[in-house]
């Protein structure tokens, strides 16, 4: 098990330094760029980047709100509420830490999950589970019987 640990952080490192080797190996670690992508013309003027800022805000705020509704309807809630938390990731650095933040955390249990250990304790937790709900429902059946809900007479 220590060996599958190893090769995971072998290939972790090299994706790392992957980058640094195409520029020549000394290239210093490409930091995020913060705050507002908005056009060079847009940023000069301050009225027209309040403006801009102003609109994203408003279209993040719809999208979001969109995710939000989704939440407990069939749909991709959670998908729908970080694409609006990207949108506004493109103007302002708290939606940018917020996204770092859960990319980081996603990525983590990601790696969790396809620890072969814990992929064996949450399928045996699975067949467990299985092997209980068709025992619950072999004695319900064989108590009471199949009974429909509804009458159908011929």
């Amino acid at each position: 098990m220590g060996h599958m640990n190893a090769e995971s952080d072998g290939r972790r490192g090299a994706a790392e330094t992957a980058p640094q080797a195409a520029t020549g190996g000394d290239a210093p670690k490409r930091e995020p760029v913060w705050g507002s992508r908005a056009p060079q013309f847009i940023k000069r003027s301050r009225p027209l980047h309040l403006s801009w800022q102003v609109g994203v805000f408003i279209v993040g705020l719809g999208v979001v709100g969109l995710g939000v509704v989704l939440l407990p309807l069939p749909g991709p809630g959670w998908l729908v509420i970080f694409a609006g938390m990207a949108i506004w990731a493109t103007e302002f650095v708290w939606a940018q830490l917020v996204l770092a933040w859960t990319k980081r955390k996603v990525t983590e249990a990601a790696h969790r999950a396809l620890d072969p250990r814990v992929r064996r304790r949450n399928l045996i937790l699975t067949t467990i589970a299985v092997v209980i709900c068709a025992a619950a429902v072999t004695v319900y059946v064989w108590k009471f019987g199949i009974v429909m809900p509804w009458k159908i007479e011929q």
